[in-house]
């Protein structure tokens, strides 16, 4: 698809960290893009959540294509139960945002979606690809999650009448995410924990901006991308090099099972994870600005 004929992009989930950064990459390309959420302060205020609010909010609004990035997140997931309302928002909000989709006349419709939904768990030497399972299996909370995120990605990629793409992103971290672990870490609230050679994917939040834009000029309908960096880097070591590139107290290591109270995050410190973004690449024509954490979390310090 040429940007020309997408000028006009609804947005759920703009006034988001996240959401933030896609608008303005899109803007950066010339589109135009009209704000949905439940906050006063956007063009369209409505819950994904209620269908007959975000049904009425849409009437009269045109728009090419329609962006999900909403999550019910107000801050970093610790506990399993953190992610309840997300799980739900990604089954329930998606459906109801597909039938606004509709209304608006938009052909296009492309999703935020998380690399997790391979699986919380460790896959060794395996090199990840679009190829894999997604969104099945697991246990518990586990399968809570990983049922919410395929739903999701369902929707998007095969409904009628809807040029559907899905981004699994890698973790984020850089500008509006990092700042909160730096003060955390100032502060010595955050520990690091020990990886055992465990490593995770990494996205900049500016690139995870970028990835939109280039989805809605270039993806391929029907088609899942995954949106990471070149360099993984286990969760302790995460927190470490934040640590040492903002120049904060360095963080105390604990061992992993300190933190099974905090389910979701203990979920999150056993995967490891090599995740491929050759397709994301080859077909986007999208690169990491920063290819590793180290270069992103320095360019974040210096500015």
């Amino acid at each position: 698809m040429d940007m020309n004929d997408t000028k006009q992009i609804l947005l759920a989930g703009a006034s988001g960290v996240l959401g933030g950064h896609i608008a303005r990459a899109l803007r950066q390309q010339g589109y135009t893009v009209l704000s949905l959420g439940r906050g006063m302060g956007n063009d369209v205020v409505a819950d994904l959540m209620n269908r007959d609010q975000l049904l009425r909010a849409v009437e009269g609004v045109r728009a090419d294509t329609v962006v999900h990035a909403a999550t019910a997140l107000r801050k970093a997931p610790m506990r399993h139960r953190d992610m309840f309302a997300t799980d739900d928002l990604r089954i329930t909000g998606t459906e109801n945002l597909v039938e606004a989709a509709g209304l608006v006349g938009a052909r296009r419709m492309i999703a935020e979606s998380m690399v997790f939904g391979y699986g919380y768990r460790d896959f060794g030497d395996h090199v990840i690809t679009e190829y894999d399972e997604f969104g099945r299996g697991g246990k518990g909370a586990d399968a809570r999650h990983l049922e919410g995120m395929r739903v999701k990605e369902d929707l998007m990629l095969n409904t009628p009448g809807i040029e559907g793409i899905s981004l699994r992103y890698g973790c984020f971290y850089g500008p509006g995410g990092t700042e909160a672990i730096v003060d955390m870490l100032r502060k010595r609230q955050l520990p690091a924990v020990n990886d055992h050679g465990r490593v995770l994917p990494w996205v900049n939040l500016v690139d995870a901006g970028t990835a939109v834009a280039a989805a809605v000029e270039g993806g391929v309908p029907g088609a899942a991308y995954n949106i990471v960096d070149d360099g993984p880097l286990g969760f302790g070591a995460h927190v470490q090099l934040v640590a040492e590139t903002f120049g904060t107290p360095r963080p105390f290591t604990v061992p992993g099972l300190l933190l099974r109270p905090l389910s979701y995050l203990y979920e999150m410190t056993r995967a490891s994870m090599l995740v491929s973004n050759a397709k994301a690449k080859a077909e986007l024509g999208w690169k990491p600005q920063y290819p590793t954490c180290a270069d992103g979390l320095r360019a974040l310090a210096a500015a």
